[in-house]
């Protein structure tokens, strides 16, 4: 009990230590992924007639027990499985893989039955015998391939190919006159179960076939297939080149709509875009706008500051009061408004005269009209 405690121990300290990928374990339930190989097989099983058997020493079956339990490499346990393997498909194959892996060495023989017994017991086959033969010789799990192999298994049979067990499903099998030809070996204790595979099989194939014929016959018609060799009237032949026309017209149809609804969207896409951008554009130049030109915009700002600083630019100087005042000497070119004489130059005695009637100019500004135009006026003393 230690032992076995401490074994337990040490192999989820194994898994902590080697997790798997993003850190999974088997205690996840996320499998392992397995590290790539590339040894594989590179030819195909052998023929039993092909084979040289070692006759000299002798056959001892093993039993069931000793199989399970393992038998030594030059002993392995030789299981026989049979079948017709027509359209060979996945449930063949996980078949086979269950019949190899029944126990820890086993040597697995597969028998294939000839296209005269399948036809006579079963029924019509798609491949023929070679083909089937080709197909289970090339199965992974395969070691030795047993041709035109009997319908019901012969203790002689079982005697040449010093078979151990038989593999098959557990479901009895009633053909040539027996309603289960694996009864015997059942009873001799040979017998080792294995599962179906739901949901395949070659008759569920044939069945999908048949169900979609015309879809398959129009099939093999636009790959190259004339019509005698697909067994088709002149008549269906016609009809299967129409339909083909017709399915090319909807397909074409079906994208031209498929990309019109997708130009639609793209285009709505935009415009929604474009106009989400002109409002917010739309926005931004209307503030901008009246910044500028609002009642209390910077142009009314920038006007009056000019307006300002220009009168002030205009205006003279106030002199200190402190200082003595100057009296200008009236210009010599000066005219009198409004008159076309000149002035008689003016001497002392009339000095004082001139300056009480004379104008005299101070300064001049810019002030705004009411029709919005700058006007220079001039104040006069």
């Amino acid at each position: 009990m230690d032992a076995q405690s401490s074994a337990k121990v040490n192999t989820r300290k194994r898994r902590k230590e080697a997790p798997g990928p993003n850190g999974a374990t088997e205690e996840d339930g996320i499998p392992l992924k397995m590290p790539r190989c590339a040894i594989g097989l590179r030819q195909p099983a052998p023929f039993s007639d092909e084979i040289e058997e070692d006759f000299s020493k002798p056959y001892v079956r093993v039993t069931m027990e000793e199989a399970s339990r393992g038998t030594p490499c030059e002993r392995p346990v030789r299981v026989y499985a049979d079948g017709i393997f027509d359209l060979f498909h996945s449930g063949h194959a996980r078949a086979l893989m269950q019949a190899k892996n029944l126990f820890p060495n086993t040597y697995l023989i597969v028998g294939v039955c000839s296209d005269e017994l399948t036809h006579n017991f079963k029924g019509f086959t798609v491949m023929n015998e070679n083909e089937r033969y080709d197909a289970v010789q090339h199965c992974r799990y395969v070691d030795e391939v047993v041709r035109n192999a009997p319908w019901t298994l012969t203790p002689e049979f079982l005697a040449e190919h010093r078979i151990d067990f038989v593999a098959h499903d557990d479901i009895p099998y009633s053909s040539a006159g027996s309603d289960d030809v694996y009864k015997h070996i059942k009873e001799a204790g040979m017998f080792a179960p294995t599962q179906r595979t739901e949901g395949i099989s070659t008759s569920d194939i044939i069945t999908r076939i048949v169900r979609d014929y015309d879809v398959y016959a129009r099939r093999n018609l636009q790959r190259g297939y004339t019509a005698k060799e697909l067994n088709v009237s002149f008549i269906n032949e016609k009809k299967y080149h129409l339909q083909e026309r017709v399915d090319k017209v909807k397909k074409k149809v079906k994208d031209v709509e498929e990309k019109s609804k997708e130009f639609v969207q793209k285009v709505e896409e935009k415009s929604i875009d474009l106009i989400q951008k002109w409002e917010e554009k739309s926005r931004e130049f209307i503030g901008s706008f009246l910044e500028m030109f609002g009642p209390e915009g910077a142009l009314k700002h920038m006007l009056k500051e000019g307006k300002g600083r220009m009168l002030q630019a205009i205006s003279p100087k106030q002199s200190p009061s402190s200082s003595p005042t100057r009296e200008r000497s009236p210009s010599p070119s000066f005219r009198w408004p409004f008159s076309g004489k000149t002035s008689p130059p003016s001497s002392p005695a009339n000095l004082s005269r001139h300056k009480a009637a004379a104008y005299d100019i101070r300064y001049s500004y810019l002030e705004q009209s009411k029709f919005g135009s700058y006007v220079l006026l001039t104040q006069v003393q």
